[in-house]
């Protein structure tokens, strides 16, 4: 298991395209992934989860990747995560 504190660079809010495409991104990797922010945690492969998170830029949240391709899930979440426009 790993993770890593990341700061998104877009405000994913309610958005249902970004957070569909994270999903989307996720649920590539064979690893478990889930998004910690604040007191919740999520799997980041649940659409319906990580609509809860209402992710905003500049607050920073925990991604744990746990699986044989953890540590490229990782990277590709962080890669998307910080630089998603929209």
């Amino acid at each position: 298991m790993i993770k890593k504190t990341i700061t998104p660079g877009h405000n994913f809010g309610s958005e249902a395209k970004p957070v569909a495409m994270l999903v989307q991104l996720a649920s590539r990797f064979k690893s478990s992934i889930y998004i910690e922010s604040e007191d919740a945690k999520v799997n980041a492969k649940s659409i319906m989860g990580m609509m809860t998170l209402a992710l905003k830029s500049g607050n920073a949240i925990t991604v744990i990747a746990e699986g044989d391709d953890e540590h490229t899930a990782l990277q590709g979440i962080e890669n998307y995560l910080c630089e998603a426009a929209g």
